[in-house]
């Protein structure tokens, strides 16, 4: 086989698979409960001409995919040494009893959902946790609390404009 037939077919590749996770992406972000259903699957599946067991091996490798409802709030919190020398016991306690969940669930309400992550990319600010799309670092247990007070506060604030 040529190089230049072998190099073509590695690019065709590597632009389904990247084109596979952004529209993982992309369902999730449209879903109000902050996941991938199993008819999102079959969609994404017949769309793109792939096998369901493809997208749902390149939605389950990724930690940012779900599979499963979850809160409005994605809270992830840094699960890695440099996070746990740091001090993330005391935050993870803080964040599961303000919450009144444990790593992995999400709040009755659907407003959070805890997550454990294996980094942020935030060594240099540890201990750090990232709640949606922005990053917390060099958080204290009273930090944590006046952060969670600000994200349910939008939240009432979202409900009465909506009454």
């Amino acid at each position: 086989m040529k190089l230049e037939t072998i190099n073509n077919n590695i690019e065709t590749i590597v632009k389904e698979k990247q084109a596979l996770l952004q529209i993982l992406l992309a369902v999730q972000d449209a879903s109000p409960e902050n996941y991938v259903s199993e008819d999102s699957v079959n969609e994404i599946a017949y769309s793109l001409n792939v096998s369901r067991s493809r997208v749902y091996s390149t939605a389950s490798f990724y930690s940012a995919i779900s599979l499963k409802p979850r809160g409005r709030h994605i809270i992830r919190v840094c699960i890695n040494a440099p996070c746990e020398n740091a001090g993330k016991q005391e935050i993870l306690a803080v964040l599961e009893d303000q919450l009144g969940i444990i790593l992995g669930q999400t709040t009755s309400d659907r407003q959070f959902t805890l997550e454990g992550v294996s980094c942020l990319g935030a060594c240099y600010a540890s201990p750090a946790i990232k709640i949606d799309n922005t990053l917390y670092g060099d958080v204290t247990p009273e930090s944590v609390i006046t952060i969670l007070q600000e994200y349910r506060k939008e939240a009432e604030d979202v409900d009465c404009s909506a009454s």
